[in-house]
């Protein structure tokens, strides 16, 4: 019989005790995505403006049609809401990982950068925010180089991790491990801790990422219809989390992307949830190459 190629058990009933830094309860990893400037679009060659997370509900022009709004909805996350989060973060001295796709930050040198200055960590989102399971296996590998190129020139360091737009290729994994250079990937939503897979002979560190603690769920429905059940949303799952990791510390992944948190009426709500988090005790706010090292280090693989 052939074997089934998911893994539907994980760590069970008995999840590790992760052992986080400072024996804190709750590991908190906040994850900004930028891709303004790399997303489909008529300039850079594509048949279509991107169509996925705007403030308009689909598409309004048809293949072969630039669309201005939408053109103008990502521009606001790189002119403005972009610095917004940046700020919230300083004032709360958070650490974040920037899911970075390569040639939106080679377009904004300054938001570049401001995160390098700010010491945040910047994972690798692809060279652009195009699909990558569509693509052949020899453009996929050809993106991934060309991504960690750029990334190490606008930033000054390669990155270390992986995450793809979408849904990955069946080869992503295979490509990251072949690669050499990343210590983990984040294309998965499976469990509240990281866990290793075996990539062919090899080890690999999975860190899951989320899509429901996402304000990607503004533009995607049924998701958020207001800023107070966006922060409810976040403030739960938090609270749920924090109450469990008196026993079983866990990992809690929040994911944002500038044009949409960075608007003033989702920012009031995010900032409402990081002061609630900021009010308790034994956490850990972190990146997740800090956490991708704590693991290796504490939970290698057996």
């Amino acid at each position: 019989m052939e074997s089934y190629p998911r893994d539907l058990v994980g760590y069970g009933s008995r999840p590790p005790h992760p052992r986080w830094p400072g024996d804190v309860r709750i590991a908190l990893q906040i994850v900004l995505n930028y891709e303004e400037g790399s997303e489909y679009s008529i300039p850079d060659g594509d048949g279509h403006s991107e169509r996925y997370l705007t403030e308009v509900p689909g598409a309004m022009l048809g293949p072969g049609q630039r669309d201005l709004i939408v053109e103008s909805v990502y521009e606001y996350g790189s002119r403005a809401g972009f610095w917004r989060l940046m700020r919230m973060f300083a004032e709360r001295n958070l650490s974040v990982t920037v899911f970075g796709a390569a040639l939106a930050l080679e377009r904004n040198p300054d938001a570049a950068r401001a995160i390098r200055e700010a010491g945040h960590e910047v994972c690798s989102h692809g060279r652009r925010w195009v699909d990558f399971s569509e693509m052949s296996e020899e453009r996929e590998r050809e993106e991934m180089r060309r991504a960690v190129e750029s990334l190490t020139r606008t930033i000054g360091e390669r990155p270390y991790g992986w995450y793809c737009r979408y849904a990955p290729s069946l080869a992503t994994r295979r490509l990251v491990v072949e690669e050499g250079g990343f210590l983990y990937d984040s294309d998965a939503y499976n469990d509240d801790l990281p866990y290793w897979v075996r990539v062919r002979d090899k080890d690999h560190l999975v860190i899951p990422y989320t899509l429901d603690a996402n304000d990607m769920k503004f533009a995607v429905p049924p998701g958020f219809t207001s800023p107070s059940g966006y922060f409810e949303y976040l403030r739960d799952a938090f609270d749920v989390l924090y109450r469990e990791g008196a026993t079983q510390p866990k990992m809690m992944s929040v994911g944002l992307h500038c044009r949409l948190a960075g608007r003033p009426g989702r920012a009031a709500a995010l900032e409402r949830f990081l002061d609630h988090v900021l009010a308790h005790e034994r956490v850990w706010t972190c990146r997740r190459i800090d956490i991708a090292r704590h693991w290796i280090a504490e939970h290698p693989p057996r």
